[in-house]
């Protein structure tokens, strides 16, 4: 059996998919991975599908050796650059480990969350139908618990074993303010709250971990005092306590909460909103529920089009290839007589 033995990680580094859906009226959260658009970009360098489950970094990288075989694997997301036995590795493509060689994967430098990805994914048993670690029920993951040093992942044997691959994309997402629905309960707040939420520049605490992101900033004023009846919470759901800071609710939230939520951000930026880093900037533009539905549809296409944008790590150098080619700047009669030099 071949193993992705962790030699080192962070704390929290952990297994991620998509999440464990369909259970939430059971209390049991979704968890899964922060930024789909990484994972399904990492998925498609080693010929799987998006939402198989991968190892997701926060913030610090790890060390791993390839036990028993040999593996194909992708690292992608924040900036983090990787090491195959102390060599650089090229970023966003596959990486093959032979027997007994070392991924050293380095701290996230643009944003937070990164993904590797293994060809097959791991053999290791779903719980409630998904590998995702959620750490406050101990759900999940490997043995219910993050990775940590002396770890064996188990991968799958019968992995297709394709051509290293490269992909010459980055993540979608619009560049300007995080783009959110108002509501479920925007009449809680004051016509004041609501236009200096839509207006005014958060920042990104440091109070922010899987389950949701606090908000630095003005406070959102309510009009009809700050606690409801418990009821059904989302990814992404912007709930304001007595405090009167946003919370943004993530993977790992609980499922219900009494707490009014000012908006929710749409599924196509939650990926971008997650990868922000404490004391970043944040604005948020309201957008109609015809424009997120078009959003979410659009994420879902590029992430089926991924391996089509997949190209060879290196040209197999055909003569198709090279005569597709312009290998020449220039011709050079070499039996032509040499013209007079002037110059002198």
């Amino acid at each position: 059996m071949t193993n992705l033995v962790v030699k080192n990680c962070g704390p929290m580094t952990s297994l991620q998919d998509w999440g464990r859906i369909g259970y939430q009226r059971f209390g049991v959260s979704p968890s899964g991975a922060m930024d789909r658009r990484c994972l399904a970009m990492a998925n498609a360098l080693v010929g799987n599908a998006p939402e198989v489950a991968a190892i997701e970094f926060m913030n610090l990288g790890g060390s791993f050796t390839c036990e028993g075989g040999d593996l194909h694997v992708a690292l992608v997301g924040a900036g983090c650059t990787a090491t195959l036995n102390d060599s650089p590795a090229a970023a966003n493509t596959t990486i093959v480990l032979k027997d007994g060689d070392t991924l050293q994967v380095g701290h996230a430098r643009t944003g937070t969350f990164a993904y590797l990805a293994v060809a097959g994914g791991f053999r290791i048993e779903p719980q409630l139908g998904s590998l995702s670690f959620h750490p406050r029920s101990r759900l999940g993951g490997l043995n219910n618990a993050p990775l940590k040093a002396g770890d064996r992942l188990p991968c799958r044997q019968d992995a297709p074993q394709g051509a290293p691959m490269h992909l010459p994309v980055e993540p979608p997402g619009e560049q300007g303010p995080i783009r959110v629905i108002m509501g479920p309960q925007d009449d809680y707040f004051t016509p004041e709250a609501i236009d200096t939420f839509l207006s005014a520049e958060f920042t990104i605490s440091p109070q922010a971990d899987r389950m949701g992101f606090q908000l630095n900033g003005p406070q959102l004023h309510h009009a009809k005092g700050f606690n409801i009846v418990s009821d059904g919470i989302v990814d992404g759901h912007i709930q304001v306590p007595g405090s009167g800071l946003p919370i943004v609710l993530m993977r790992d939230r609980q499922t219900a909460g009494g707490y009014p939520k000012i908006a929710t951000i749409i599924s196509a930026d939650l990926g971008r909103f997650a990868q922000m880093r404490p004391g970043a900037p944040v604005r948020f533009r309201a957008v109609s529920r015809d424009e997120a539905v078009a959003a979410a549809r659009q994420m879902k296409e590029w992430m089926a089009e991924l391996p089509s944008a997949l190209v060879p790590l290196r040209f197999d150098l055909t003569t198709e290839h090279l005569l597709s080619t312009n290998l020449i700047g220039g011709m050079v009669d070499a039996l032509a007589p040499k013209a007079p030099d002037h110059t002198t």
